[in-house]
């Protein structure tokens, strides 16, 4: 038996705990790559990786409904707001119900292996575009999904094998440690200078935002899995929501989701979704694996060979989504007419068809029939 701890030392009680809450699998000769000892020995976490793959799945679901909605309700004469329809109202609550899966699969699996599987949302939403919305479906998308599925195995297969309970005092015991602290101080230098450019010298390229996003988003892995894993760890276990780490580590949660989208938001008016889309899934991503790797420990012990085809798996998720994503809002550009019917103060009786052959601009809002020369000179049509 292992010696206990001499009382009062509290920081090899800590590690004692610690080293229980981690288990390895060692592979033996006989049990191969998704053999059925395989499965076995990794239960729990393909039971998170089940939660994460549907839960994005629902959140492709309801993206393309939310776009549907929105498609409705542009070819209506007098639409409604978007938020008076049922149909986006639905998809609102699909992607609450994909969150929701996402939020729990942390609690079963690790960082490093829910993560990733974000790809699933975009590879996800892509195909059923294609079926649903009838968008059409280039061989890029298919290229796309084939690397982002062969990626998504790789993943489940080379991801760390290791079963992690998370507790109140793991987490204390991670949050005082000195590699968060290290990790934490210099967040928080790259942040602020990135803030800095951004704010006071009007920097607003994509890079500087979705970093700052990425940044963010480091934190709300860390504290995501934190709450998930102590509120699993409480049903099936021993209660640990009167810990003040836990309300520590929600309001870390709430506040970084915030920031997040605020300055994700600011990225998707300024470029073009197809480009922040992959950018942001990119960078999220990889900072996700850090904090994973740096808080949680998760590559602790890991085979070199594990760790680079890990890291393959990555890369073709990565090069999946982006060519999913690459150059498909040129395939649904607005026919090109000038459309003057929501200007304040202008009442139109048809659209503005540009003439490429004459000085002629079409029908003006007066509804007159006449078109005005380019110096200014009203004529008859």
């Amino acid at each position: 038996m292992a010696a206990r701890a001499p009382p009062g030392d509290a920081e090899a009680a800590a590690l004692d705990e610690l080293s229980q809450n981690f288990t390895y699998w060692v592979p033996s000769p006989a049990n191969g790559s998704l053999s059925a000892a395989w499965y076995l020995k990794n239960q729990i976490h393909l039971f998170g990786v089940l939660l994460a793959i549907l839960g994005n799945l629902v959140i492709s679901i309801s993206l393309n409904i939310q776009k549907y909605s929105h498609l409705r309700l542009a070819h209506q004469e007098n639409p409604k707001p978007y938020f008076k329809s049922a149909p986006w109202w639905g998809g609102v609550v699909l992607m609450a119900a994909g969150e929701a899966g996402n939020f729990v699969a942390y609690g079963f699996a690790p960082i490093t292996l829910i993560a990733p599987l974000g790809c699933m949302s975009v590879t996800g939403s892509a195909l059923i575009s294609v079926m649903f919305l009838k968008e059409n479906l280039r061989a890029s998308d298919i290229l796309g999904m084939t690397l982002a599925f062969a990626g998504i195995y790789l993943l489940v297969n080379f991801a760390p094998n290791i079963t992690q309970v998370i507790s109140a005092r793991t987490i204390q015991y991670y949050f005082v440690g000195w590699r968060f602290l290290v990790y934490v101080i210099l967040e928080i230098i790259i942040f602020c200078i990135l803030l800095y450019f951004h704010k006071r010298r009007g920097m607003k390229h994509i890079v500087i935002l979705v970093t700052l996003v990425s940044l963010l988003a480091s934190l709300t892995v860390i504290s995501v899995k934190a709450v998930a894993g102590m509120i699993t760890f409480s049903v099936t276990d021993k209660m640990q929501l009167t810990y003040p780490i836990f309300y520590i580590m929600f309001i870390i949660m709430i506040a970084s989701c915030v920031f997040q989208v605020k300055f994700l938001n600011q990225a998707t008016k300024l470029y073009n979704t197809t480009m922040v889309v992959p950018v942001n899934h990119i960078f999220f991503t990889t900072s996700a694996i850090i904090a994973g790797i740096i808080f949680y420990q998760e590559f602790l012990g890991a085979a070199f060979l594990t760790v680079l085809i890990y890291i393959f798996g990555c890369f073709l998720s990565f090069l999946g989504v982006v060519l999913v994503t690459r150059n498909r809002e040129r395939d649904h550009l607005p026919q090109s007419y000038i459309d003057f019917g929501n200007i304040p103060g202008k009442q139109m009786l048809d659209k503005i068809q540009p003439d490429a052959n004459g000085l002629s601009y079409g029908t003006m809002p007066d509804g007159s029939g006449s078109t005005k020369s380019p110096s200014g000179e009203k004529k008859e049509m």
